[in-house]
């Protein structure tokens, strides 16, 4: 056979100056007429590492093995290699010459920790059902390397053919001491059922999740939603692709393992063997992340968390007696739906009908009649998975029939039940509240449910903050006089000023509801920035007002008594808490210690008070 490298592998000892034989395919034949079949031949590839973080000390865990090609060739980069690689139909030489070639640079340079190699899991199997695990040992051994510091990094896994088999590949290997991970999980070609089936050690994170984490709530979910099934499967995480401060103080807030990106460091053919200081500062004294607050709409709600009742129905052919007949037996029974062939054709609504039925000689005459004379053929149909908000059109509709006939649920077509209009109208009311404890339909700042949950994290972090509670000084009366497009214009414009002042990856800004608002610094000059707020609200809050208020220093309005009497212009007051380091504490003390402050910022001059939990 004509190899490409005339050595083979060996389990004997050699000279570590003499890099060790690339095997060809066990099943190829191989000539060097290709450009990357010649620097195969030339053994010109050459190896660099890329440090993976611990996040809990900033030490180097481990190094991810990389590789390059010639230096000033078309072939040096790592894409360049694998489309060569796939032209010239040398995958598996080249993955076996990638190996082979970042063992010998890691064994060369004898350092510690784990080396990372990345391996398709065609290519493994492939490995070990045709040379067996015999062969991979004696080059770790000739290499230098423990297999108990190698972790595999299965890659391509849209190419597993044959789970089952690739499945005992990675038993046999895991009993010689090598782990198991898989790369760029959910990147659209990684499986679940791969991570359940192999339980690897590790899983790395595709870097598009990872990237602009701090500023993208759905992608912030999808990690939460991996730190589920790691704990489930018992996986240590890797997020990949940090390359900024902020993205890593999410990924550290979230309580992920390990990290790795250019934020830490380089591939480098020296490995780096400490991270910079930048680094071991954030993970260690940083303020926690503000995570993106995604605001949730009241149409999250679906029509299968109502009440469906479960209704009889009837068909185009029923009588008006049999009709009478079902409501008499069913006294809470608000209509029934006509179904012809299964298909719902009308509805009849039960106040409308029995109107109808009591009138004289009607059960004589048109008692024995079919009762779509008194149905209404044009009913609502809803699927179950609509979303509330799609119903509110029912509740605004001219034809007020809609409103009280209800609405037939179908599942896939099929019918499932009645809706009533109350429950809608109840249902419409109670997830926009639910929604608003989440995010204010006004502003879209976050509501009380993640400010409860951001004061907890700052608490759990045992880490310093100051809670400021913000909010206005005769607002009503500028409410009742311009009305509420006017108010809420001011509240707008609230949440504008104080917004400006934020820094957006440290402080967090909620809105309670009306015109209070929280926020939860932890920007070390959160004093100038709330002199600011103050300043600049005022300012910008007059020109609100009528130039006649604004003339008069203020307007005249009726008082919570109903007095008529004058009120000052609007301004901003603003409480401020502090609360030190290590404090024993529940979000709803903060909150009420907040409200306080704020209740004092009131009464004082110029609109600012401070206080200190002890």
């Amino acid at each position: 056979m004509n190899m490409l490298y005339p050595k083979t592998w060996a389990s004997t000892a050699v000279d570590m100056a003499t890099r060790p034989a690339i095997p060809s395919h066990p099943r190829a034949r191989v000539t060097a007429q290709g450009s990357l079949a010649r620097v195969l031949q030339d053994q010109q590839l050459h190896a660099v590492f890329q440090p993976i973080v611990d996040l809990r000390d900033g030490g180097v865990f481990a190094h991810e093995a990389l590789i390059r090609g010639p230096t000033g060739t078309p072939l040096h980069s790592p894409d360049a290699l694998l489309t060569a690689a796939a032209k010239e139909e040398l995958g598996y030489e080249f993955e076996m010459a990638c190996i082979v070639t970042q063992l010998f640079a890691w064994g060369k340079l004898r350092q510690s920790g784990r080396l990372f190699l990345n391996i398709s899991a065609e290519v493994m199997v492939e490995l070990v059902s045709h040379r067996g695990i015999r062969h991979l040992l004696g080059q770790l051994n000739l290499s230098g390397v423990l297999p108990r510091h190698v972790v595999l990094e299965i890659t391509e896994h849209e190419r597993v053919k044959d789970m089952d088999r690739l499945g005992e590949v990675v038993s046999a290997l895991r009993e010689t001491g090598i782990s198991i991970a898989l790369d760029d999980f959910g990147d659209g070609r990684s499986s679940l059922r791969l991570w359940s089936q192999l339980r690897p050690e590790i899983v790395k994170i595709d870097k598009y999740f990872v990237q602009s984490i701090s500023d993208n709530p759905d992608k912030l979910k999808t990690v939460r939603a991996l730190l589920q099934i790691a704990d489930i499967f018992d996986t240590s995480l890797v997020a990949e692709g940090i390359e900024n401060p902020q993205d890593l103080r999410v990924i550290r807030d979230l309580g992920i393992r390990y990290s790795q990106g250019y934020f830490f460091g380089h591939p480098e053919s020296q490995p780096l063997l400490e991270v910079g200081g930048e680094v071991t500062d954030l993970l260690q004294d940083g303020p926690i992340a503000v995570y993106p607050e995604s605001a949730q709409q009241a149409s999250s709600w679906q029509i299968s968390g109502l009440n469906i009742l479960k209704a009889p129905t009837v068909t185009p052919q029923t009588t008006n007696n049999e009709i009478a007949s079902i409501f008499e037996h069913e006294p809470n029974l608000h209509a029934v739906a006509v179904l012809d062939a299964g298909r719902p054709v009308a509805i009849i609504n039960r106040l409308l009908f029995m109107n109808q039925y009591a009138k004289l000689y009607y059960r004589d005459i048109a008692g024995r009649r079919s009762c779509m004379s008194n149905a209404n053929t044009e009913p609502r149909l809803i699927e179950k998975n609509y979303q509330i908000d799609e119903l509110v059109g029912i509740l605004t509709s001219g034809d007020q029939r809609y409103l009280a006939d209800g609405f037939i649920v179908m599942d896939n077509g099929r019918y499932l039940g009645l809706g009533t209009g109350d429950q809608l109208v109840r249902s419409v009311t109670e997830s926009r509240i639910e929604a608003a404890r989440h995010a204010n339909p006004l502003t879209f700042l976050p509501g009380n449910i993640p400010i409860t949950q951001h004061i907890e994290r700052l608490l759990r972090k045992q880490t310093q903050f100051v809670a400021c509670y913000a909010d206005l000084n005769t607002f009503k009366p500028f409410n009742d006089c311009y009305g509420y497009w006017r108010g809420d214009a001011m509240i707008r414009l609230l949440a504008s000023v104080i917004k400006t002042q934020c820094d957006a990856q440290r402080d967090f800004l909620g809105h309670v509801g009306g015109d209070d608002f929280i926020v939860l610094f932890q920007s070390p000059d959160w004093h100038e920035r709330c002199q600011r707020i103050i300043a600049e609200f005022n300012a910008q809050a007059v020109h609100l007002f009528e130039e006649s208020a604004r003339l008069a220093g203020g307007i005249e309005a009726e008082d919570r008594h109903g007095v008529r009497r004058f009120f000052p212009l609007t301004t901003l007051s603003i409480g401020a808490v502090v609360v030190p380091s290590g404090q024993s504490l529940h979000a709803e003390d903060v909150a009420n210690q907040a409200a306080l402050a704020k209740h004092d910022a009131k009464l004082s001059g110029d609109g600012f008070f401070e206080r200190f939990i002890a």
